[in-house]
């Protein structure tokens, strides 16, 4: 009998930030394939019994062996008729590859099931106080990353220098190339920005600055790391000018 894949979002970090529905489903699991950045608090949830298979990608190794065998696993233990719960951080579908992953269960006739799980995108600059959006100061924001595939051109980061908020993940490691990338489409040398690593743990630490600062290539953060660009930055610590409707 076929066995069944669960692709869960494990949120941005806290094991308390799972959805009611992921511990459900992890509480059920057979196996579970789990990812580098995952809390070991998560795991708690699955049964005694459960297979734990860490599948993590370390910098430096090859990505695409390590996805390939993610995905072999997956689908013979599916083929052995076990509940497997593929694990990811944050939202499945937030590059995540979880797309890729469903893409080869479709072809191998194995039924999938997507939990959602809460985005860095969203809680880091929540965790660290930021708004991503304020009325009559950003009223919209994009999601980009720093980081591209082997054999891919390097992230291009023209519209992120012009959406009110930009959002950036995985570029700790490149974070001056950001903020060069940035001032070159137009970003000003003052616009604020915010480091966040190891959002929502205890260990979560940030750094407020501006572009300028980062241009600089003098600091280094921490990996993962969530920068936020923009004037949301800074606006509940210097509050804009608000017009009082009574």
């Amino acid at each position: 009998m076929m066995g069944f894949v669960s692709l869960v979002g494990a949120g941005p970090g806290a094991a308390d930030l799972l959805t009611l529905r992921a511990v459900s489903v992890l509480q059920q699991a057979d196996c579970v394939l789990y990812d580098r950045l995952i809390d070991p608090a998560v795991l708690d949830y699955c049964p005694e019994t459960c297979e734990r298979v860490f599948v993590g990608k370390r910098p430096g190794r090859d990505q695409a062996a390590t996805q390939g065998m993610i995905m072999d696993v997956m689908v013979q233990r599916a083929r052995k008729g076990m509940h497997v719960v593929r694990l990811k951080g944050g939202d499945p579908f937030v590059y995540g590859r979880g797309g890729e992953e469903i893409a080869v269960l479709i072809s191998e006739g194995i039924s999938y099931e997507v939990v959602p799980g809460l985005s860095s995108v969203v809680a880091a600059p929540a965790a660290a106080g930021i708004p991503l959006t304020y009325r009559g100061l950003a009223a919209s924001f994009g999601v980009f990353t720093a980081q591209r595939g082997k054999g891919l051109p390097p992230a291009d980061l023209e519209a992120a220098a012009r959406v009110d908020t930009a959002v950036i993940l995985m570029g700790a490691a490149a974070i001056t190339d950001v903020a060069h990338a940035l001032r070159r489409h137009g970003r000003a040398a003052w616009t604020p920005v915010a480091v966040i690593s190891h959002a929502t743990l205890p260990q979560q630490s940030q750094w407020i600055g501006t572009l300028s600062d980062l241009e600089q290539g003098t600091l280094n953060f921490e990996s993962p790391a969530t920068i936020v660009v923009g004037p949301t930055v800074t606006v509940l610590t210097q509050p804009v000018a608000q017009t009082r409707i009574s």
